[in-house]
């Protein structure tokens, strides 16, 4: 059975703990007050209406906004980090891949999304090494958008019809 209350609930509690701690300007870490932190508790309203709810639709957006919040908090304090456009696909996969351990569904889905992410995010690690190797690879960056393209249309009109 599943419990509707739960996403609301943690939303508001999520946000009036936020606002009382900072009426009472509490810092339990730097940059507390800001923007992303509010995502975050958007997205773990998600997540607790897919754990504890068992609601699993709700994992995958729960995961995914929950990771752009952190993702927001620290793209400017790790130099680890990285802001690319590889980290969302990454968010998605880890969705999707939550939601499967779930349902046990979506595995493919979510391997395709993981391995796509891991080739963007490490693209150019990647073409250095091939590099210092003597074969040049950049001209499969050329064909990204390509690649997306053709497996999103897959997945559109193909993929639905089996």
């Amino acid at each position: 059975m599943v419990k509707k209350g739960m996403f609301t609930g943690v939303i508001f509690l999520g946000f009036g703990l936020y606002f009382l701690l900072q009426q009472y300007n509490i810092q339990i870490f730097d940059d507390l007050y800001s923007w992303p932190t509010l995502i975050i508790i958007v997205g773990l309203g998600f997540l607790a209406q897919g754990y504890l709810a068992k609601d699993n639709e709700a994992i995958l957006p729960g995961a995914i906004i929950t990771g752009m919040g952190i993702h927001f908090h620290v793209v400017n304090k790790l130099d680890m980090w990285q802001d690319h456009a590889g980290v969302f696909l990454l968010l998605a996969a880890v969705g999707i891949l939550l939601t499967y351990v779930k349902t046990g569904a979506g595995l493919m889905m979510g391997l395709l999304f993981l391995a796509a992410a891991s080739l963007l995010l490490f693209f150019d690690r990647l073409a250095n090494w091939a590099v210092e190797r003597g074969h040049d690879i950049s001209l499969i960056s050329n064909f990204w958008p390509i690649f997306f393209i053709a497996a999103g249309a897959y997945f559109i009109f193909l993929q639905r019809k089996k």
